[in-house]
């Protein structure tokens, strides 16, 4: 287990299956609201008192959890003040968000805030992933500029592919999924601009 402080306010906890196993709970228990990953949870808050001086007396806390492909976990941590409206949290009302948003087979939209952001995604897709193997897993990948945001319109998306899972918990840290997608790109074609055709991930991977 790693622990790293990000700010006053913030911290980072990567794990493996192994620090799992120690405390004999498997993934799917982990990756649920359980209450053994709440007491692995509160487990990690203590050491991470202790060892970084992250306290969380007194705080509300936004836990969201990723699972990477190589098999760690990242869990980002984020304390806020509590006032009179919000509550010091408690161990019997601890909620992890966990990010992810399931890929259908079809037309897919996430919203970029800025060109920029997509690069973000798409370096660290080319830093996890080898292109060859990510380049079979759309069919397509359009980008295009609408009212001041990126769209990526991900088509035709190989359902088996070992890495979709990861492409789910992973996009979601750059972008907001679009629903109602494919009625969306019809506004898209009509009013955005297109940006890159058919291969934007790639493209940026190799260009930017």
């Amino acid at each position: 287990m790693k622990i790293e402080k990000l700010n006053e306010n913030k911290i980072r906890i990567t794990l493996n299956i192994d620090d799992l196993n120690e405390r004999k709970i498997d993934f799917h228990s982990f990756m649920s609201n359980s209450i053994e990953s709440q007491d692995i949870f509160l487990d990690m808050l203590d050491k991470a008192n202790r060892e970084v001086g992250f306290n969380t007396d007194n705080c509300r806390l936004m836990i969201e959890a990723v699972a990477l492909k190589d098999g760690h976990f990242v869990l980002t941590v984020t304390k806020f003040e509590t006032n009179d409206e919000i509550l010091p949290i408690k161990k019997k009302n601890l909620h992890i968000k966990r990010k992810s948003q399931a890929l259908n087979s079809g037309k897919n939209i996430y919203s970029f805030e800025s060109f920029d952001t997509f690069c973000d995604f798409c370096v660290f897709l080319r830093d996890t992933l080898h292109k060859n193997d990510f380049s079979k897993l759309f069919k397509s990948s359009d980008l295009y500029e609408y009212d001041s945001n990126y769209y990526l319109v991900l088509s035709d998306i190989d359902m088996s592919s070992p890495d979709l899972k990861y492409i789910c918990s992973s996009i979601t840290e750059f972008a907001h999924f679009v629903n109602s997608s494919e009625l969306f790109e019809s506004k898209l074609k009509e009013y955005g601009k297109l940006i890159i055709k058919s291969s934007a991930i790639t493209t940026c991977m190799e260009h930017f």
